[in-house]
């Protein structure tokens, strides 16, 4: 009698991540933060990033990868005015980018202002904020 064993995550979905509709990730060239605790809650530290592509769901993020990156920290992108998206991490790649997912989607306004605030040749002509959005 031979049986499948199986993990039983294997067989469980996932609304939130298996069944979800993958969102067009753009290219953008911005310059971000990102913020995390160390040791617990008392040490609060921050390293420099650029955002290289962003979807309403998660980004893609240039860092040099040599120091621990944590599992969870907020994104700050500054030249937007976007404040401590929270975020998680879901892969290091070798070539010293990560990709991140928000843990909330972000608004049409918030991605449209990444794009104004974007040096990335695609984006040249993106320079009008419609404030109504």
């Amino acid at each position: 009698m031979t049986t499948s064993a199986t993990h039983y995550l294997q067989r469980e979905e996932s609304f939130m991540y298996d069944r979800e509709t993958r969102l067009p990730m753009q290219e953008t060239m911005n310059h971000a933060r990102i913020e995390y605790t160390e040791k617990g809650v008392m040490h609060m530290a921050s390293r420099s990033c650029t955002v290289l592509g962003i979807s309403l769901s998660g980004a893609i993020l240039g860092i040099v990868t040599e120091f621990k990156i944590p599992r969870e920290f907020c994104l700050d992108i500054p030249e937007a005015r976007i404040p401590r998206i929270g975020s998680t991490l879901l892969r290091i790649n070798s070539n010293n980018t990560i990709q991140i997912r928000f843990l909330r989607l972000l608004s049409d306004r918030d991605l449209n202002r990444v794009f104004v605030f974007s040096t990335h040749p695609a984006h040249r002509d993106f320079k009008v904020l419609d404030l109504r959005a």
